[in-house]
């Protein structure tokens, strides 16, 4: 049910899809793997949503080479764990919600716990061989994934439910090579919103979700393309080789 106070806050949304699609938010229970540039837009606007619980994995501690792009840290959190950083801002700006934090590096031997009693996992991760261990327990516990990466002024995204779309490994067979990308914090904005609407939107069950598409963004050119995808049938993580 919701409290009169969530009824206004949220009341500019609930008139796009009413106090039963709100109550939907407030039930949802995402897992966000990272709290870096993607990570702090997704977790920002999901709060703000009111998505009812957010848990948070992250294992570095604030930089000031961060502070271009993850706006969930300022200054004063130069040093800090950034999922303690990102979790006092978030309270404060929704006291509503629950979030929850896990300073630890996510790996196979973890990450299983980590997304125990969750419905979704969000990528805010910026290096792929975290991001198969997401698409593996996503696919394990059959949960949607949503991607997204960025590289400078470019960036992509796409949505992955397991045993209907094409699965992390399916788009990228290969890790590309493990390099720390240069970024424009605008461009983890961008990404980081697309993400955070497809979360929405597959909670409330509207509109069309990046299924079986890859959104790719060219923030130079101001130009948004897809690129259609399909399953790989001998995908070493949900074809016949990884069930």
């Amino acid at each position: 049910m919701l409290t009169r106070d969530e009824l206004t806050r949220y009341k500019r949304q609930i008139a796009v899809f009413g106090e039963e699609g709100q109550l939907k938010l407030k039930q949802a229970r995402v897992f966000l793997a990272g709290a870096g540039g993607l990570g702090s837009t997704i977790a920002t606007y999901l709060a703000v949503a009111g998505i009812g619980r957010l848990r948070i994995a992250d294992n570095d501690v604030v930089a000031l080479d961060n502070l271009n792009r993850q706006i969930l840290h300022w200054d004063s959190d130069v040093g800090r764990r950034k999922p303690e950083s990102a979790a006092a801002k978030l309270r404060s700006l929704n006291a509503d919600i629950e979030v929850e934090i896990v300073p630890e590096t996510i790996h196979e031997d973890n990450v299983a716990e980590m997304v125990a009693g969750l419905d979704m996992i969000v990528d805010g991760m910026d290096n792929f061989e975290a991001r198969y261990v997401l698409n593996r327990v996503a696919l394990a516990r059959q949960i949607p994934f949503f991607h997204g990466a960025i590289h400078g002024f470019y960036g992509q995204a796409t949505t992955i439910i397991p045993g209907k779309t094409a699965c992390l490994r399916c788009i990228f067979p290969e890790a590309p090579p493990t390099v720390a990308p240069p970024v424009v914090g605008v461009t983890a904005g961008v990404i980081g919103c697309v993400q955070a609407t497809e979360v929405l939107k597959y909670v409330l069950g509207m509109g069309q979700l990046l299924e079986n598409r890859l959104l790719m963004w060219d923030g130079l050119g101001c130009r948004l393309d897809e690129v259609p995808l399909e399953k790989n049938p001998d995908c070493k993580d949900c074809g016949q080789e990884g069930g």
